[in-house]
């Protein structure tokens, strides 16, 4: 048996209710189940309040985002097990009200481009978690008919990095100081798929320095070579070795059902015994 721990609802970014993701689990065979959803307390909150559902463990988590400040680029960190802290609640609060800015000056860009665009019909699919981002602006404008796809053609065009027309980013801290935060919650870190924002480099000097848990190797987008550097890296370290599918539901641009990608027994129970280990020594 394993878990998927790597996943997202209508907290964050995904497509789909929290209450669904435990049904899916067990009929994908799971016994655990993290949901990650982006800088939320929403979903560690839920696991803590339903700590199994049908069968299915559920593992408090969040994914940090965070910046790689040697080079500027986006960097995930995937928070497993921490306490509520102040510094973890201000971190969430912070990037949330930076979100809701960056996508409110979209949304008025929006507005202006596509006459049957409303902030009112965006704001909705955000209304769960009171973030509004992207996504959700291309919710809306899927529905009003100007795209085909969430994550398509008009997408690249709008959001695209580097040169969306109607793209603001929020500033992100810097993973060092995120990964000190998760210490200090007596969270475990796992730098989330490396391939995906180039970050092999940070990957080696996280896991050099000893900052960092674990590592997603099993990843729908890590690509086979990076996953075998990532296995060596892991060896060499002693890292805990995650999977996830980082599913979104319908917010995703190829079909990836929850449990596509997993952690296995050995490497969950590491994750549980690092934080009680942590829970314990603080």
């Amino acid at each position: 048996m394993a878990g998927d721990l790597h996943s997202h609802t209508n907290f964050s970014d995904g497509s789909a209710d929290i209450e669904r993701l435990p049904v899916w689990a067990k009929r994908a065979g799971l016994t655990h189940l993290a949901v990650s959803d982006h800088d939320s307390l929403h979903s560690i909150r839920w696991a803590r309040e339903h700590p199994v559902v049908g069968g299915v463990t559920l593992l408090p988590a969040a994914e940090l985002s965070c910046c790689d400040p040697a080079n500027g680029r986006r960097a995930h960190i995937l928070c497993y097990c921490p306490e509520e802290t102040p510094a973890l609640t201000a971190f969430c609060e912070g990037i949330a009200q930076r979100r809701n800015e960056t996508t409110h000056r979209s949304m008025a860009e929006l507005e202006a481009m596509f006459p049957l665009f409303t902030r009112e019909g965006a704001l909705a699919y955000g209304a769960r978690s009171g973030v509004t981002f992207k996504t959700h602006l291309m919710r809306e404008l899927y529905d009003c008919g100007y795209a085909d796809a969430v994550y398509g053609a008009l997408y690249r065009k709008l959001f695209g990095i580097p040169g969306g027309l109607v793209l603001h980013e929020p500033s992100y801290e810097d993973v060092y100081s995120a990964l000190q935060m998760v210490r200090e919650a007596c969270g475990v870190a796992v730098l989330a798929h490396p391939s995906v924002y180039d970050s092999m480099a940070l990957a080696r000097e996280l896991a050099r320095q000893g900052l960092v848990d674990g590592i997603e190797i099993e990843h729908p987008r890590n690509t086979p070579e990076d996953k075998e550097t990532l296995r060596a890296l892991a060896r060499q370290y002693d890292l805990i070795v995650t999977g996830g599918t980082d599913f979104h539901g319908m917010h995703s641009s190829h079909p990836l059902p929850l449990g596509t990608c997993t952690t296995d027994d050995a490497n969950i129970a590491r994750i549980l015994s690092l934080a009680a280990q942590r829970r314990a020594q603080k």
